[in-house]
């Protein structure tokens, strides 16, 4: 079991930015895909954002431009940036690792216990 514990959710108004951060264990940053997924109250659990082992990420459409995914193997720290939130991305936002970046469930070996974002019009 490989521990990873989000942390910097919150309440904002639409336009605005928050930035999430998942602390893990040991290498895990080294040795896996580092990914976001979002799921909201009815909705699958869908990906938000992948880091690769060599640092190259990749978005969903809906979060590009928006979103940036780091990491800081140093530090053992995977961060989301969130800027101009809108209300759909309400959601519980889990920190994921796997041994692939394909941004499915299927795919994730382990999961955070989620941090809630909610944005209000």
């Amino acid at each position: 079991q490989v521990p990873l514990v989000e942390s910097g959710g919150g309440s904002v108004q639409a336009g605005g930015s928050l930035r999430l951060s998942c602390a893990a264990s040991g290498n895990t940053l080294s040795t896996h895909c580092m990914e976001w997924f979002r799921q909201a109250p009815g909705k699958e659990r869908e990906g938000v954002a992948s880091i690769d082992l060599d640092g190259s990420a990749t978005y969903r459409i809906s979060v590009e431009g928006r979103f940036t995914i780091s990491k800081d193997n140093a530090k053992n720290t995977l961060y989301l940036q969130m800027n101009s939130l809108k209300p759909e991305d309400t959601a519980m936002y889990y920190c994921a690792a796997g041994p692939l970046c394909r941004g499915l469930p299927r795919y994730v070996s382990f999961w955070g216990q989620g941090t809630q974002v909610t944005v209000s019009s």
